[in-house]
């Protein structure tokens, strides 16, 4: 199935070939000017300036040559050298059909060549509660997963659970200290207790404490740096208690995800790429990538003549290496936070041998994801450009800084997850919907519209941007947001719930008012949307589909009668129009990972 732009760039390279023209240079867009036309090409432009031509005399023999082709009831030549393509009701109606008969996919193409791909993101941490610096991964990532998936690839999306390193070693402490450890902190081998000495409460108390204490206590400092090494060490005791650490801290989490519709198939966590160290470390060594600098052991990624300003602690400004030399080893023997990351794409070539490894990531991390892709490509663990750092921007409060608490403090996910159930509960009884439904449907209802403000208002943004967190604005049913659409998908239903219970039923597609005209192009738009937002990893694009297409819904449905179309045939047409728009528009709302109810 080939959407209609795709269909009509053929035609016309065709005809730029008959004219001796590179067909390549035919592309056709949607119109700049639907009052105009349905579709463009300017390539006669690019073409007259190579062959030293008047490009609209070009442009109007192309145009004669198009003139005979029935899919077109006009072709105009405008301007310098534009040339207008307008479709008759016949080739809408047969592209339409073809949408509304592909259920699966809602019309969209599937890639040429699937590759397999992993993207990480969230990165959940042991013993830290979700917050809302979280989100925007969880959600960006959730739906390239989806994205992915869904366009042909086979795709892993993956946690890269936090769950090794110095953290550990101040947990191991603190819970000791506390006198909670009892028999793990003994030198033996066990057995130890099976069910877990401390709760995720009590290890969302003790971390931050753990942390400030390491911070003013030498000597608690150096016990959990030597905890973390017998940890790492394989010290059973000490490995148990880490055991519960991660079991209590990754069920809380899946809860958390559980209620934003974020899922993973693998959780693989910083500690499973832990017994590839040595092997890593050897294989970087035999390739004389680890180097001596100043006491630790590094890999130099910048190359010849990469360069950038670097201050000094007097003022002072000296050229520097850029991006700067990837630590290993620290010069105290620790393995650092990229040695964990190379070791991980390691561990994800010899497991799965991915095409492509997405990481959506803070932009502020930026540098960091250089250091690890440039390190992992000279050691040869990865193919040149199959690791990309999708960064994002920043949630941020009225202020325009990253969003926190009135007091000032970072706001728990799950706490941000409440207050839009209960902002959608009190819009949902202010706008007097769902009043006769059971509680419990009632209550489903707002947590769906809740997840939906949350997600669109951030996957409606492009990725890379900022945006400030509204609420309200977040909430509303008008406009472009997320509870609209919803809206939007449970109008259509009961459009054809009605539409059933009077024994009609969606038919054969025919398109002869403007408005339908709309609709069938909106329709045929999708295609190219997953396209376009599949190779710039953006789902805003998607996002901003599914928008215009319920707009262009609501203006079909004002303009052309369904229920009391003038005839039989008529209701049916529309009828399979409004079923092909709420299939697409629940696919594309599903690619951004939002569920729509059955009825509000």
């Amino acid at each position: 199935m080939t959407d209609l732009r795709t269909v009509l760039g053929e035609a016309v390279g065709t005809a730029f070939a008959a004219e001796g023209v590179d067909p390549g240079l035919a592309r056709v867009t949607a119109s700049d000017r639907p009052d105009l036309a349905d579709f463009q090409s300017n390539g006669a432009l690019a073409a007259a300036k190579a062959l030293k031509s008047n490009p609209r005399d070009l442009a109007a023999r192309v145009a004669a040559r198009l003139q005979s082709d029935p899919r077109f009831t006009a072709v105009d030549v405008a301007g310098p050298g534009f040339i207008n393509l307008t479709l008759a009701n016949d080739a809408l109606a047969a592209r339409a059909s073809e949408v509304a008969a592909d259920e699966a996919r809602a019309g969209a193409s599937p890639v040429a060549s699937p590759r397999k791909v992993v993207i990480d993101f969230a990165g959940p941490n042991v013993a830290k509660p979700m917050h809302v610096g979280h989100l925007r991964s969880s959600i960006i990532g959730e739906s390239l997963k989806r994205l992915f998936r869904f366009r042909g690839d086979q795709v892993w999306g993956d946690a890269h659970f936090g769950d090794w390193g110095f953290q550990m070693g101040l947990l191991i402490v603190a819970v000791g200290d506390e006198g909670r450890a009892g028999t793990f902190m003994s030198e033996g081998d066990g057995p130890f207790p099976a069910e877990s000495p401390v709760t995720l409460e009590d290890l969302e108390r003790l971390y931050p404490t753990a942390a400030a204490q390491a911070k003013e206590d030498p000597a608690f400092r150096d016990r959990a740096r030597k905890a973390t090494a017998e940890l790492q060490g394989g010290r059973a005791g000490y490995r148990a208690l880490w055991a519960h650490f991660v079991a209590v801290s990754r069920t809380a989490l899946e809860r958390e995800f559980g209620a934003l519709g974020v899922t993973f198939d693998l959780w693989n966590g910083e500690s499973d790429a832990d017994p590839l160290m040595p092997e890593m470390i050897a294989h970087l060594e035999a390739r004389g990538l680890l180097v001596e600098d100043d006491g630790a052991r590094v890999v130099h990624v910048a190359r010849p003549g990469e360069t950038r300003k670097k201050k000094l602690p007097d003022g002072g400004v000296i050229e520097a290496p850029s991006p700067p030399p990837l630590l290993v080893i620290s010069s105290e023997g620790s393995a650092m936070y990229g040695t964990t990351d190379l070791a991980t794409i390691l561990d994800r070539r010899k497991a799965i041998d991915p095409d492509l490894i997405l990481y959506v990531v803070d932009e502020r991390q930026a540098e960091h994801f250089e250091q690890v892709f440039r390190a992992a490509y000279l050691a040869g663990y990865a193919a040149e450009g199959s690791l990309d750092h999708l960064g994002f921007g920043t949630m941020n409060g009225p202020d325009g800084k990253p969003f926190k608490t009135r007091a000032g403090g970072v706001l728990k996910l799950h706490d941000l997850i409440t207050m839009a159930v209960d902002k959608a509960r009190e819009r949902l009884r202010e706008a007097r919907l769902g009043d006769d439904l059971p509680e419990a449907e009632f209550e489903a209802i707002a947590h769906k519209v809740a997840v939906a403000a949350l997600k669109f208002a951030d996957l409606s943004n492009s990725r890379t941007t900022s945006y400030v967190f509204d609420l309200d604005r977040f909430m509303s049913f008008e406009g472009k947001t997320g509870p609209y659409l919803l809206y939007q998908a449970v109008r259509i239903k009961s459009l054809l719930r009605k539409g059933a219970d009077q024994g009609a039923q969606p038919g054969a597609i025919a398109i002869a008012e403007p408005a339908e005209r709309d609709l069938a192009l909106t329709l045929d738009a999708f295609s190219q949307a997953v396209a376009e937002a599949y190779d710039k990893r953006m789902p805003h694009v998607v996002a901003e589909h599914a928008y215009r297409l319920a707009q262009s819904f609501s203006k079909f449905y004002a303009a052309c009668p369904v229920l009391i179309a003038p005839d039989a045939a008529t209701r049916a047409s529309r009828l399979a129009l409004s079923q092909a728009a709420l299939n697409q528009l629940e696919t594309a709302l599903g690619l951004l990972g939002i569920d729509t109810p059955e009825r509000m």
